[in-house]
């Protein structure tokens, strides 16, 4: 029987599968698409991760929480998950830097969570099935037949502009890099800062750290910015962030990137939703992934060398899509085959479907923040 005590919890997928555990987090009942993450680090990071928004996120590492919560590691102010699934919890955090646990954090932020289910099943279902809709509820108010219902208006991913939930509002600036001492990458020695615009679809606050250890002093724009906004900053590089959602429905970031693209000349970088909408921009098409990538270990590489990647995607583009006359595919996933970085071939634009900046994750792919003050670099030479 459902909800035989106060802590009970019931996790339903759209197709009728459902899980059976115990409650932590928030009181409450949502829905929303079910992902899963295969790292074994950075929950914080997963959660806070705009990229992320609306999803419940199942966490395969059997033991989450342990090392607390500490707000310098946020990637934004607030959980973008809906709610977290996990084998088990740790309610007694253990590192010091953490400020708050983990299930009170949640608490706090209203996310609701279910733990004490088999992970390793629920995964093996959605990669065997591909993406689901599911609903968590910690409610002993609903009936199974009620949670269905609930479930049924939960939107599909696909087609879903979630872009404007996560954007800024108004221009900001990023003028200060990772504040942890033990970060040994690459700081900052820039004595002219490179101007660069960042469009923010959902951009997480370790790409503009590490775009700031790079040399760029950074102006974030909505992501409704249109030209005239980013030429009013003389930028000298522009930058295309991740964020949540479908990519075809971004019109306004789409629109962007193709009048980019009419300056050959200005160097433009984008990670994740940015590089799809550069690719979209270029003409190619995108789809939608069966359980999408997300995790700390995908190899991506080409012609013999690999790194690797951080990533969180539940869309690529179609490689047939992309006109090999205009773009080069510079990097696959290897474990699909999928589209993992492409460039412009007469132009200084190029995009990654990874994470270089990491957090979490390892540190393989830094060098394309290297990249793009690099062909900021040699614009300045040819201007000057």
């Amino acid at each position: 029987m459902f909800f035989d005590t106060d802590s009970s919890a019931i996790l339903l997928l759209e197709d009728g599968t459902y899980f059976e555990g115990l409650s932590f987090g928030a009181v409450g009942t949502i829905s929303g698409e079910v992902v899963f993450n295969t790292g074994m680090t950075g929950y914080q990071e997963v959660i806070t991760d705009p990229s992320y928004y609306g999803q419940l996120i199942t966490f395969t590492y059997p033991e989450i929480g342990n090392t607390g919560v500490n707000y310098e590691d946020n990637e934004s102010s607030h959980p973008s998950v809906k709610g977290v699934i996990a084998r088990q919890i740790s309610k007694t955090p253990s590192n010091w830097r953490h400020e708050i646990s983990f299930e009170n954090w949640l608490k706090d932020e209203n996310v609701v969570g279910i733990h004490g289910i088999d992970t390793r099943s629920l995964v093996r279902h959605i990669r065997e099935s591909g993406s689901l809709n599911g609903i968590i509820s910690s409610e002993s108010k609903y009936s199974i037949a009620e949670l269905f219902s609930l479930l049924k208006k939960s939107p599909s991913m696909s087609g879903l502009n979630l872009v404007d939930k996560v954007t800024t509002k108004s221009a900001f600036n990023a003028n200060s890099s990772c504040p942890v001492a033990f970060d040994m990458r690459i700081k900052n020695t820039q004595t002219i800062p490179y101007k660069v615009v960042a469009i923010d679809f959902g951009i997480k606050q370790s790409i503009l750290d590490r775009l700031v250890a790079h040399g760029c002093e950074v102006t974030v724009l909505p992501a409704n910015a249109e030209m005239t906004d980013v030429l009013a900053l003389s930028p000298e590089g522009v930058f295309l962030s991740n964020g949540p959602g479908d990519p075809s429905t971004v019109d306004s970031g789409i629109n962007l990137a193709k009048n980019l693209i009419e300056y050959k000349k200005l160097p433009v970088f984008g990670i994740c939703l940015g590089h799809q909408i550069l690719g979209l921009a270029l003409g190619g098409k995108t789809f939608k992934l069966s359980y999408g990538h997300r995790g700390l270990n995908h190899p991506c590489g080409l012609n013999g060398k690999v790194e690797i990647t951080s990533q969180n995607h539940g869309f690529a583009l179609n490689s047939e899509s992309l006109n090999s006359e205009k773009i080069k595919i510079t990097r696959l996933n290897l474990n699909d085959q999928t589209v993992a970085a492409i460039s412009v071939i007469d132009r200084p634009f190029f995009g990654v479907q990874y994470h270089p900046e990491a957090s979490p994750g390892p540190h393989d792919a830094d060098h394309h923040f290297n990249h793009f003050v690099t062909l900021i670099e040699e614009r300045r030479r040819i201007v000057d």
